[in-house]
Formats: C-alpha cells, structure tokens, sequence
C-alpha cells in the first residue's frame, strides 16, 4: 500500500512541465497557492487541500489523471483517505489512546504517523514512553527501547528528555533487560545529559541482580568514574554542576561492588577499588566488608591485613559484619597455607568465648531473679530484625513508581531509597556464604566448617604434629560433649575412611605421646584395615601400643585379627588372640562396626565435622599457595607499570614449578594495556594462554578474556580479536558489544570503509575479511 508522500513524489516525478507554471494559469482556482513555494512544497500544499481528485487529475493532466486513477482504484477510496489523514489528528488518536491503556492501538497509530511525517510531536513520544515503561511490559518496552533507538540513528535525541530515558532504563533494568537500560544511560553521557547519581544508583541496582547486569554496572562505574578522575572536572564552576550531580558515589560503588562479588567477577571489581581514592571516594562500613570479600576472593591477603585497623576502629559495624571480615581474614591465611596464623585466630577466638561464657555465667547467677524469662539474645534480635528488613525490602521494591510522581521527586530520593534497599538484599546473600566464622551473644566462634578446612590443610601439608597440638588445644578450650564426638576423633576417623593410615596413625601417636589414651574404637578401626591391607607389621606395632595403654578391642576387631592370622596361616598367632578375647570375656553385644559409624555419618540429613570432613576433601581441590604469592608480586609490578620485573616474575614462578593461573594473565594483559602499544607481547600471551589450556587445567573466564579482547580492539588485532569473541561465545560468556563498537568507531572508523581494492595480498585480504567480520558482529556493517 503506498503512502500519500510517496503518492506525492510519483506525481512530482511525472511532471512535463513544472507546477508551478501549471498552476499559475488563470483557470486553475481549485488551489489558492502562494507563488514563492518552491516545487515541492506546492506539492505538499496541494495534496494538504486535496478535496476532489478529478479536479486535480483536470489540473495534471493525463499522465497524472492516469497515475492517480491506479492508485485510487488498486488501493480503494477508503484506504486513500486514511493515508490523507491529518498528522495533528493521528497524534491526538495516539494520545487518547495511551490514556485509554490501549497499548497495541496506539502503537499501530504510532506506525501510520511515521509513515505520514515522520516522528510524532514531542509530548506523544514522551506520553508513550513513559506509558510503555510503567506498564512494565517486555513486548511495549522492546517497542519503546527500539523507539529511541531509531531516533538516535536518525539524528532526532532531541525528542526526548532527560527523566524520559531516565525512567525508561529504570524499567529496563527492573524486567531483567539490563543490556538496554546500560545503553539508554550511555546514551545520555553521550548528550552532555547527565543523569543525577541518585537515579542511576538505583538502574545500577537492579541491573546488579545479574551476572550480565552486575557486568554493566561495573563498567558504567567505571567509564563514568574515568570522567573525574584525578580532579579533571572543577567543581568550582557553575557550568559542571549538572557533571558533579552524575559522579559516582559510594552507594554507587556498593551496589557494583556487591554485585561482582555474587557473580565472581572479583578483579573488575578490584578495578574499581583501584578506582575509589582517584576520584574521591569514601569509604564507610558497609564498604569495608566489601573490601574485604573482594580481597580475600583475589588472594589479597596484606591489603586484608591493613584493613584491619579501620575494621577495629569502625564505631558502627555489626556482628554479622565483624563475621563477615575474620571469616574473610581466616580464609586467606587458609588460602596462602599459613596454617600457624589460621590456627592461632581459632584458638584466639575459643578463648574468648570461653571468657565470655564464664563471665555470662557469673552474671546470670548475679541477676537471677531480675532476668527476663522471655528474652532473647542479641543474635537472634538481629536475625529477626534481618528478615523483617527483607521483607520490608520486598514489599516496596514491589511497586513500580509512576512517571508523574517520578518527574516531581527532582532529587530523586525515592529511587536512592530503592537502591539501599536493594544493596541490603544483595549484602543479606553476600553475608550467607560466611561459614567458617559464627557469632553468639556478639563473641566471635569457629564453626565445623573452619575445622574442617583447617584438617584438611594440615594433613595435605604433612603436618600431623602440629595438627593434633591445635586440636589438642581446641578442645581444651572447647570441652566436646564426648570423648567419642572431639574433633580429634573426627579427623582420625576420617583418615581411615579415606584410606590414609599412615596418618591416622601418626595422629593416635601424637595423642599418645601428649598423654592422651585415644578411644578403643579408633584402634578398632585402623587395626580392621591394616588387616584388609595384610600389612602385618603395622598391626604388631598397633597391638603393642593397645595393650600398653591398657585400651580393650571390641569382638570385631579380635574377628578381624583371627581372620587376617588364618590367611597368613599363623595357626599359633591366631589362637592366641582367641584365647586373648575369650580371658577378656569381650561380648558380641559391644560390637561397633566403623562402616556403620561412616554410613551414619554421610547419610544423616545434619552431616557431622566427619562427613563435611570426607566431602571437603574428595571434593575440594588442593590449593596450591604458592601461585597465589606470585600472583601477587606480577600483579604488583603489572600495577606498577614495571612489566620487565613482571615478566621475571612469571619466569621465576614457573621454574619453581608453579602454573599460572587466568589472574596471572589477567595481571599481566591489563600491565601491558595500561604501559600502551604493547599489543605484541599480549599476542604472544595469548598463544601461550591457547597452548597451557590444552595441557594443563588452565580456564579462561570472562574477565581474563574481556581484557584480551579489549587489548586486541584497541590495537587492531582483528583476527586475533575474532578468536576471542569465537572463544566467549562458546563459553556462553556475556559480551558487552556496545563498549566494543564505541571503542572500533573511537580508533578504526574509517577502517576498511570503501570498496576493496583490485590487488590485495593473501594477508591483507584475511586482515580485510576479520574487520569486516568484526563490524558486522557489533553492528556496523
């Protein structure tokens, strides 16, 4: 179906002589036009008045009688005059429309209007905006997102207004669609229209909820964070003001950083950090916790250590913020093998807890009969008041603001509330993956999970005899229920179990040698599997210990002994341990098997420290420390801009037998970026980075391959780039393509814009064939 424009310029084109010759002549009064008008605006002005068409086809002429007789009798009289409508009246349509919520109609009037002029006028495409974006509705806000697209591409920003995009990309963000919401604020830095903080601190927030939007919000933090930096803008001047009202603050920092760290994207956020002092940001509790997750997840552990000053001199901190940070501080002491630190902090804090115990103990004898029977204690107030918080938190990020009220709160404190009730969700599911350190009564306590991983790290290390002094230790300062429910029996138990019984031997020496005599059923148990492994030795030296501590073995373990005797054919051995078990009168009745013990414990719904214990250990992988000491140095020098000392360093680390790891690379990639023009040596890493992960558990992450790519872009790399975005694609990793097409038409606009030339070189064509490759997966060709 044609339109009346196109109607239009078909007529014009037909023309033997021009209009306004045509219509000058004295018989011609069906169009009173002015005779100034250029031809195509007379044009305009004759179809604009168009009442007959006969009467225009007597003015045309035949040709033009004739072009428009097909027209009017392929497309209906009917169809003819819908597209002659009056522009103002098909806004007007589409305004009655959006109030009436008529959503599709409107849309539809929307499409005709464009057809006819173009863009509607600029109330109608803020009314539909703004009423496509309360209506929270993924197909109406596709349509409105698209909307301003094409307007961008058009040339036509000025249709919209800030709080229009602003309140778009709030809705955005909210229904999960977070790639549009990031680009709508961009496209606002990019008009010089800059979105106050407090709005965007809230678009932030929900795009923080995740993987790709806490990706986004990163890397808004920092492309707007990158504007302030080092005092570039003085806020001195009147003109910055709306460019100060837009920095970055620190619920904006919070919100990013929180959600990098739920979504592991741990050195993007360790670039923010990097980022914070150089444009003035402060620091307050709530960002203190955050530090300190996100230094002990990239192994951090001086910066931990610092930070520790600030924790103790924090006023405000909570108990579940204080968990938060020594449960970080034990994990990197863990995590760096530093098993004296690690244990010494538990021992520490058993101590006090013992203190503190005794001392509640004095006092309730002291208060007695004034206590409140029904109170309960200050960790359980504050679970509660959590929860109710959250559920708070629920109710009212529940509705979604309307654009009137929207547009009258100018300071946008409804959407910073929403935003820091957001953070606190976000920081609520950050503080339930804390679960080495727990709180009672506001005293810091080990859980079964910190013993665990301590085990765990000592028996890997080799290192028995230090392990049973620390639990020797604990358990004096933690007295178990029983003697066969201590952590020391846990351990043993479960080096049975997993077949270390050389270990588990060790540690019942160790006990022995400290003076204390270990249950009988720790010796009935390794004896049974020293018999199933037929090592006769260990068992002779096993029975001397037992009779020489005067423990008495269960009738199993005599069963066993009998058995493993008869198969060795030790006719006389044999009969004097049956003789041994019938002088003791050992009953059947006392029977304990181990294997029963063992099932007991992996099938219980509560699994003990000796289940957590066998799972950590068949399931986690072994640590090796020393990469992460490495880590640091070259991501030291790599900050430092010293990238020969870094390339020394992974040298070093590599002859000490260590494998780097994706943050080692990742340290280095982002040295080389920031030094500048050193796309070489990232090429030569990046071949290096291919073969290491075909031999060795080496695996690229987002993070490490978003550098890479970026690197490559930036330099012109484009084969090389191609392999990557292949690489991330596979992996089903986000990619942030509008970052990668502002960065190509930043640096390579013109970049292989005519038509390929006659003679090309095998290489320049595949140079020619990646940069064309590359434009048309981000969009521009």
């Amino acid at each position: 179906m044609l339109s009346i424009r196109k109607l239009k310029c078909q007529a014009v084109g037909a023309m033997p002589f021009t209009l306004s010759s045509l219509l000058a002549c004295s018989h011609c009064n069906i169009f009173q036009v002015p005779g100034n008008l250029s031809q195509r605006s007379i044009c305009d002005c004759i179809v604009s008045r168009w009442d007959n068409i006969n009467a225009l086809s007597t003015v045309l002429g035949c040709q033009y009688h004739f072009i428009l007789r097909m027209h009017s009798f392929s497309t209906m009289a009917g169809t003819i005059l819908v597209h002659a409508r009056d522009p103002a009246k098909v806004s007007e349509e589409i305004r009655i429309a959006i109030e009436e919520h008529r959503y599709d109609e409107a849309w539809k009037l929307y499409e005709q209007h464009m057809q006819m002029e173009g863009f509607p006028r600029k109330s109608v495409v803020k009314r539909l905006l703004t009423n496509y974006a309360e209506s929270l509705n993924f197909d109406l806000l596709e349509k409105a997102y698209g909307l301003v697209e094409q307007a961008f591409e058009e040339g036509k920003q000025t249709l919209f207004e800030k709080e229009t995009l602003i309140y778009l990309s709030l809705a955005l963000a909210r229904c999960g669609l977070p790639v549009p919401a990031s680009i709508l604020l961009r496209k606002l830095v990019g008009m010089e229209e800059y979105p106050p903080v407090t709005a965007w601190s809230a678009i932030l927030a929900h795009m923080s909820q995740s993987a790709p939007g806490a990706y986004l919000a990163a890397e808004l933090i920092l492309e707007i964070g990158y504007l302030f930096q080092d005092n570039r803008v003085d806020p001195r001047k009147k003109i910055n003001a709306p460019l100060i009202a837009m920095k970055p603050d620190t619920l904006a920092f919070s919100i990013a950083l929180a959600g990098c760290l739920l979504f592991g994207t741990t050195r993007k956020a360790e670039q923010l950090l990097d980022m914070m002092p150089r444009i003035g940001v402060r620091t307050d509790s709530t960002l203190l916790i955050i530090m300190a997750h996100i230094y002990e997840r990239n192994g951090r552990g001086e910066e931990l250590k610092k930070l520790k000053r600030h924790i103790d001199e924090a006023y405000n901190l909570t108990d579940a913020q204080f968990r938060q940070y020594y449960n970080c501080l034990l994990a990197c002491h863990l995590k760096f093998g530093d098993l004296s630190s690690a244990s010494q902090m538990v021992l520490e804090m058993l101590k006090k807890a013992k203190e503190a115990q005794n001392s509640l103990a004095t006092a309730k004898l002291l208060f007695e009969p004034v206590e409140n029977e029904n109170a309960v204690d200050s960790g359980q107030v504050s679970e509660n008041a959590v929860s109710e918080d959250l559920e708070k938190v629920g109710n009212t990020t529940s509705h979604f603001i309307c654009f009137e009220d929207f547009s009258q709160d100018r300071k946008f404190t409804r959407l910073e509330i929403e935003a820091r009730e957001i953070l606190a969700s976000l920081l609520n599911k950050l503080q339930k993956q804390v679960e080495m350190v727990t709180t009672e009564r506001g005293i810091l306590q080990p859980t079964e999970r910190t013993y665990v991983k301590l085990a765990k790290a000592f028996l890997e290390a080799g290192k028995i005899k230090d392990l049973t002094e620390f639990l020797i230790k604990a358990e004096k300062e933690d007295s178990p229920a029983s003697a066969d429910d201590s952590a020391l029996v846990h351990v043993i138990n479960s080096c049975i179990s997993l077949g270390w019984l050389d270990r588990a031997h060790d540690l019942l020496d160790e006990l022995r040698f400290a003076g204390i005599i270990p249950s009988s059923t720790l010796y009935s148990s390794l004896l049974k599997e020293y018999c199933k492994e037929k090592r006769t030795p260990e068992i002779t030296s096993l029975l001397r210990d037992v009779r020489k501590a005067g423990i008495q073995l269960d009738s199993s373990c005599y069963d066993a002994l009998i058995q493993s005797r008869v198969l060795q054919k030790d006719t006389q051995g044999a009969l004097h341990l049956f003789k041994e078990m019938k002088e003791a009168k050992i009953s059947r009745a006392n029977h304990r098997e181990f294997e029963m013990l063992v099932k007991g414990c992996t099938e219980s719904g509560e699994a003990g420290l000796m289940a957590k214990l066998l799972q950590e250990i068949k399931e986690g992988q072994r640590e090796d420390c020393g990469v992460h000491d490495w880590n640091n140095v070259i991501h030291f020098f790599c900050k430092k801009r010293l990238m020969q000392d870094a390339e020394k360093a992974l040298k070093k680390m590599r002859s000490l037998g260590h494998c780097p790891n994706a943050q080692t690379y990742h340290s280095l990639v982002t040295g080389y970026a920031a030094v500048g023009g050193k796309y070489i040596e990232v090429t030569e890493l990046w071949g290096e980075m291919k073969a290491l992960s075909s031999s060795t558990p080496l695996k690229f992450d987002q993070e490490l391959l978003d550098s890479v790519l970026y690197t490559f872009v930036r330099g012109g790399f484009f084969l090389r780039a191609n392999e990557v975005v292949e690489m991330m694609e596979r992996g089903r990793m986000f990619i942030d393509k509008y970052k990668y097409r502002t960065l190509f038409l930043k640096y390579h606009k013109n970049l292989y814009k005519g038509k390929a030339p006659k003679f090309e070189t095998e290489s320049q064509e595949k140079r020619r064939e990646a940069v064309l490759r590359f434009k048309k997966w981000v969009g521009l060709y």
